[in-house]
């Protein structure tokens, strides 16, 4: 009788902490960070802190220097921005970097869709495989950033728009439009979950037809999701 032996082997990928750092004391955030290197120690799971990196989001207006974080001996790297599934996350909370790297990919891909174009693609097809291959990079988590955009953002990734539409030769959605609609089907499925985290946050006005507006604390967060869901729909018939 022979016996087979099958040694499975687990990792954990895009492991964040978050901390909140208030009154200047990092204690508790430094806490948390030595519990998950213990934790990883004692679970068998390597902690590679080498590519492990820190980015500091800091909303005062004078920012004040902090210690650098060490795991395992090994000083963390503080960074200005990092990628995190697949979406670029900077210190200032600005999505230039993202778009920026969403509109190199996208670029990209177009070139297959030219060459589709040469070889007499039928155009049902070419929409196809532009929606499959570029529309779906520059869409990726529209809703978490395309609120915080600046015009001339939107306006570098309509043009990669506008570019496909002349190599297909027919109108193709809006990335607005597209934004728009993901966001009322976002929004409206938050409406219905009464168990949703963020449910308290659309308040309706005593009328019953407007929302209350969401006031951001700073005004770095004016245009993040959820005061933007609110406009959209109060602006809505």
């Amino acid at each position: 009788m022979r016996v087979h032996r099958y040694v499975c082997i687990k990792y954990a990928d895009d492991t964040t902490v978050i901390g909140l750092v208030s009154g200047g004391d990092e204690t508790a955030y430094r806490e948390e960070v030595r519990k998950l290197t213990e934790w990883c120690a004692v679970n068998n799971l390597l902690l590679n802190s080498i590519k492990t990196k820190e980015i500091i989001i800091d909303f005062r207006r004078t920012s004040i220097d902090h210690a650098p974080l060490y795991i395992n001996g090994d000083c963390v790297e503080r960074v200005l921005s990092f990628k995190f599934l697949g979406v670029h996350i900077s210190q200032e909370l600005t999505w230039s970097t993202n778009t920026t790297a969403v509109i190199k990919k996208a670029q990209q891909r177009l070139y297959f869709l030219r060459l589709l174009r040469k070889n007499h693609l039928n155009q049902k097809l070419l929409v196809t495989f532009y929606r499959s291959t570029v529309e779906s990079v520059l869409t990726y988590c529209i809703s978490a950033w395309y609120a915080g955009c600046s015009a001339a953002d939107r306006k570098a990734l309509q043009r990669v728009i506008n570019t496909a539409q002349r190599i297909i030769g027919c109108p193709l959605p809006s990335l607005e439009d597209i934004t728009r609609s993901r966001c009322l089907r976002r929004t409206s499925s938050i409406l219905k979950d009464s168990s949703h985290p963020a449910r308290h946050l659309f308040d309706l006005l005593p009328s019953g037809r407007r929302y209350r507006s969401l006031k951001a604390r700073t005004s770095r967060l004016t245009n993040s999701f959820f005061p933007w869901a609110i406009r959209t729909l109060n602006t809505q018939k």
